[in-house]
């Protein structure tokens, strides 16, 4: 039988896995009665856990929201994942996060067995970043726009587009999207009264909140990001046939390089930008299966005058 504390921190360690737990459920898992949940239960509330009770057939017992931040209790595979994504935190782009990562990894190492630790060590030991330049994100920037999001304000900021100056933006925020190394704000422009990507590293301005609003159509906030980035700022744009599955295709093409799009079982329509069609023609020929050029004509063209370089290369 567990001493009344480490039950205490059983139960605690339950609430915690799952939004709602009956009575009867976590006596079962506790091996205790009912009336010895209810009382535990009491004990956690005195100790500053706010456990919810509701009555009913569907009722039960959840842990919800202190004042404070209360204990978390991890298990094995919970906390190797937590001390890998805080280390890979400190690698990324947002400002001030590094830190924060750095004392949370520090403080979650003091208490994480010898068995966990070597695991966590063993896996920095053999991982070596691969350091990317980018403009950094203000974490408070961050945070103020996820709100804004998630509350469905209207936000006001200078903006400054790729080349121009900055210019004041009116917009309905719908997600934030993180693409690598940037975060994008996807958002309804009222004064163009079209959806737009927006760089976060890119608003030089704090943010004004305005009135809510309702959101009308939003787009596929992924998709948006990647459509504009690898295909709309680009000189040349391409759709392709390629005939695999999308599966097989997503192996082949990365988020970053293209927007892919299931045609059928063993068919996939890629779309890709560029500023040369040279380079769309070296793509297309490192790709391990069958394409076809639906657009544009000249890529098609283009591709014909690739090949014969490379017959003629080809020849003794």
């Amino acid at each position: 039988m567990l001493s009344s504390s480490a039950r205490l921190l059983q139960l605690l360690g339950l609430l915690q896995q799952r939004q709602l737990w009956s009575a009867y459920d976590l006596a079962d898992r506790l091996g205790i009665t009912e009336r010895t949940v209810r009382r535990d239960v009491e004990r956690l509330r005195l100790l500053g856990y706010p456990v919810y009770a509701a009555p009913g057939s569907g009722g039960g017992y959840r842990l919800g929201a202190g004042a404070e931040l209360p204990p978390l209790l991890l298990d094995d595979d919970e906390a190797v994942a937590v001390a890998v994504g805080l280390r890979a935190a400190g690698l990324g782009a947002i400002e001030g996060l590094g830190e924060a990562s750095a004392r949370a990894l520090g403080k979650l190492e003091q208490v994480l067995p010898a068995r966990l630790v070597h695991l966590v060590t063993t896996l920095q030991a053999a991982t070596v970043p691969l350091a990317a330049a980018a403009a950094t994100v203000d974490t408070e920037l961050l945070i103020g726009l996820a709100a804004a999001c998630r509350d469905s304000v209207r936000l006001r900021f200078d903006y400054r587009p790729r080349d121009g100056e900055p210019a004041y933006r009116r917009v309905e925020p719908h997600r934030l999207v993180n693409a690598g190394n940037r975060w994008y704000l996807v958002a309804r422009d009222e004064d163009r009264d079209d959806w737009r990507t927006f760089r976060v590293d890119r608003i030089v301005s704090s943010l004004t909140r305005g009135g809510g609003f309702v959101a009308v159509d939003p787009p596929d906030a992924a998709a948006l990001v990647a459509a504009g980035t690898t295909i709309a700022p680009y000189r040349y744009q391409a759709r392709l046939r390629l005939h695999v599955s999308l599966a097989e295709a997503a192996a082949l093409i990365p988020p970053t390089a293209g927007v892919l799009s299931s045609e059928g079982p063993v068919s996939t329509l890629l779309d890709i930008g560029s500023n040369s069609l040279d380079a769309m023609a070296m793509h297309i020929g490192l790709l391990d299966c069958r394409v076809d050029v639906l657009a544009p004509p000249e890529l098609r063209a283009h591709l014909a005058l690739v090949a014969e370089r490379i017959s003629q290369a080809a020849r003794p």
